[in-house]
């Protein structure tokens, strides 16, 4: 989820060349993501089979999916699709809190793992699909909103700054509203960013549990 619902047809005779890599890099990712992910969740249950999670790597992940966990709820009650450049919140930081928060969580499980394994099926899964994802919606954006050349020199694409970059204080209503945003519960809800948390809790549920199971139907190492 990010800034925009849908990215438009934007090639013309200046951005042609660069929105064709982008069409072509997404029309492949949208082949192989389904297929991807089965290889990623036949792997992280192989791992599971392979070895049994310790207390301690799952406390351990906790570091990095909780912490994810709040940028994107964070991040969910910010962002105005397709209606305004968020620059707030945690907007001010990073360009891209919602995919970060995704790395992290995707991260922290890895970690729960403890596999080099599924930790590198993720990080392919991520290079695969979001640079393409974040090439176009950049594309959009750069398109639609006249500040978005200012707001990408003041705030990084992905790694977060410390100091939030926010634009200058300006006098007219629509600048103030942009810069004045707060946080917005019914947008975390509009969002349903609640099934990140969802989805987190079933797979720590999976990780306590899917082992005894498969004990039940094969032989697993002790």
């Amino acid at each position: 989820m990010s800034q925009f619902a849908d990215t438009p047809n934007l090639q013309g005779p200046d951005n042609a060349e660069s929105v064709d890599w982008i069409a072509r890099w997404q029309r492949v990712a949208r082949r192989i993501r389904v297929p991807l992910g089965f290889v990623t969740a036949a792997l992280y249950v192989f791992e599971l089979w392979r070895h049994a999670p310790r207390p301690a790597a799952i406390a351990w992940s906790l570091v990095l999916v909780l912490p994810g966990l709040w940028l994107r709820g964070y991040a969910a009650g910010y962002v105005k699709k397709n209606r305004e450049l968020t620059q707030t919140g945690p907007y001010a930081h990073t360009r891209n809190p919602l995919y970060l928060g995704s790395i992290l969580i995707a991260a922290g499980f890895a970690v729960a793992l403890r596999s080099w394994i599924v930790a590198a099926a993720l990080a392919l899964m991520f290079l695969i699909i979001y640079i393409p994802v974040i090439a176009s919606e950049e594309r959009f954006l750069r398109a639609t909103f006249p500040d978005f050349e200012a707001y990408c020199r003041r705030v990084p694409r992905l790694i977060p700054r410390i100091t939030p970059g926010n634009p200058s204080l300006q006098t007219d209503r629509a600048d103030t509203e942009v810069t004045s945003g707060r946080f917005s519960f019914a947008l975390y809800m509009r969002h349903r960013e609640y099934n990140a948390a969802i989805g987190a809790l079933l797979l720590y549920l999976s990780l306590l549990l899917l082992r005894p199971a498969l004990g039940l139907l094969v032989h697993v190492p002790r």
